[in-house]
């Protein structure tokens, strides 16, 4: 199994959209900075059929410290949450053709 990077994943964004590698990033950048920053101010931000991104608020609770065993606290705290949608588990899970990439330069 592979890892795609960022830069990777950069190079075949703009090999796939026809663009170059600097205005990708650039697009790259400001998609995870308007993510980011909707998640933080409560929003949900949806891409229909590919992911969505929200943020949940966890309950403070009790945990244990794994190297003692003892009890301890956990305060309540707002986590990201990043879902796949239906279209995106269809392609993972072979019910639909995955989209053709372009090459790489």
């Amino acid at each position: 199994m592979a890892t795609m990077s960022k830069a990777d994943l950069i190079a075949q964004v703009a090999a796939q959209a026809g663009a170059d590698k600097s205005t990708t990033a650039a697009v790259l950048k400001a998609f995870e900075d308007t993510v980011t920053a909707a998640v933080k101010k409560g929003d949900k931000v949806m891409l229909t059929g590919f992911l969505s991104f929200e943020r949940q608020a966890r309950k403070a609770g009790t945990g244990r410290n794994p190297q003692t065993g003892q009890s301890i606290k956990v305060k309540a705290k707002k986590v990201p949450r990043v879902a796949a949608g239906a279209g995106f588990k269809k392609i993972v899970n072979g019910e639909a053709p995955a989209p053709k990439l372009a090459r790489v330069k």
